[in-house]
């Protein structure tokens, strides 16, 4: 898989994807966002000369700005992978490769809410944890230093994956997926993606 940058918020990067394909589709029109994308190798990829009209196929793509309160702490805004190639982990590695590039440019943090228990598992093998808070829209927050991995705490993991079990809007195969998990424990990180990849 190789990644790439494409500008931070300050670029006015947008992206046209299609909703078919691609979850939040219409966020990544924003050109308030950085964006970076993931790609198959020796995959060409251009930004369009429109746009707002020419639609782009990578394999994955994350929207990032800083925070609004904390200089130091850039937002993973949003994550998605391309509908026949989730569960690769490809974006948990594209999270983790963003979070290189915040910490060479100067974050301290980086943060992330997710809604669902297949993200939450995700961004913990990114180096996330969540913090115990959750947002005004029921998302979880997860955060991490830019330089290393967070430190998880177990009853810490296990406790954000109930919040999200206890929903009335989680269906039998994502609350299978928290039993297995919580019976588990916190995953590996993995692989960290440095200044080389």
């Amino acid at each position: 898989m190789e990644f790439r940058l494409l500008g931070w918020p300050d670029d006015d990067v947008v992206l046209r994807l299609d909703h078919r394909e691609y979850a939040y589709a219409g966020k990544f029109a924003m050109s308030s966002t950085g964006k970076a994308v993931a790609l198959d190798p020796g995959q060409s990829f251009t930004l369009p000369a429109n746009p707002k009209r020419e639609y782009v196929a990578p394999v994955g793509v994350v929207a990032f700005s800083p925070d609004r309160t904390d200089s130091d702490t850039l937002w993973l805004r949003y994550v998605t992978v391309r509908r026949n190639r989730r569960g690769e982990g490809i974006g948990t590695d594209l999270c983790a490769f963003v979070v290189a590039r915040a910490a060479d440019r100067g974050y301290d943090r980086a943060r992330i809410a997710v809604n669902n228990a297949y993200s939450y598992e995700a961004l913990h093998k990114a180096g996330f944890a969540w913090t115990g808070r959750e947002t005004g829209i029921a998302e979880l927050v997860l955060e991490r230093p830019t330089a290393r991995p967070a430190t998880v705490d177990a009853d810490r993991y296990r406790e954000g994956l109930a919040t999200i079990a206890d929903r009335d809007d989680v269906g039998p195969e994502e609350r299978a997926f928290t039993r297995r998990k919580r019976e588990r424990g916190p995953p590996p990180v993995v692989r960290q993606l440095g200044r080389d990849e």
